[in-house]
């Protein structure tokens, strides 16, 4: 009776190995939900080709420490923005018709997040009655000293200085 039982137990976990190992190799066959794929692949700029776009577009930037380096939170670098992230402020500058400083951009010092600063998403610029005006009459209010515009993205006011995020170009 006891080799019996054994057999069977031994037959049990063989079968339940074997089907594991089918679903196993089924599930992989088959591509993943859209919502668990990688995002789209974004373009990084490096800081000179960020600065040349956006000094052709009349946007200025500065920096506490008068520098560029990416690992000193005393500087403005734009090394690894995201492309759509400069197109964003282009966007901004040419709809708004403001004036627009750059004050923050990938250095490290901000938040940390898959939305950030340092993976390029986010700049932060000076405020100015024009960019205050066209923000918060332009876009929609979303609670807590934030806006979004139709695009999607959020423009956040904090202090003395808007922190954006920019998911997309803003209609580029």
């Amino acid at each position: 009776m006891r080799t019996f039982l054994l057999r069977a137990a031994v037959t049990s976990a063989a079968a339940a190995s074997a089907l594991l190992v089918t679903t196993a190799a089924a599930q992989a066959a088959e591509p993943a939900p859209a919502s668990e794929q990688p995002s789209t692949q974004v373009t990084k700029l490096s800081h000179s080709d960020a600065t040349q776009r956006l000094r052709a577009s009349g946007i200025t930037w500065s920096s506490s420490g008068n520098c560029s380096d990416r690992n000193n939170p005393t500087c403005t670098s734009f090394e690894q923005v995201n492309l759509t992230t400069i197109q964003g402020i282009q966007t901004l500058k040419s709809a708004s018709g403001c004036a627009i400083n750059v004050t923050g951009g990938t250095e490290t010092g901000h938040a940390s997040g898959t939305y950030s600063h340092w993976n390029g998403y986010k700049l932060d610029t000076s405020l100015s009655t024009c960019l205050n005006n066209y923000i918060q009459n332009s876009f929609s209010y979303i609670g807590g000293s934030k806006w979004q515009s139709a695009s999607g993205n959020i423009y956040y006011k904090e202090g003395n200085h808007w922190d954006i995020t920019y998911y997309n170009c803003g209609g580029c």
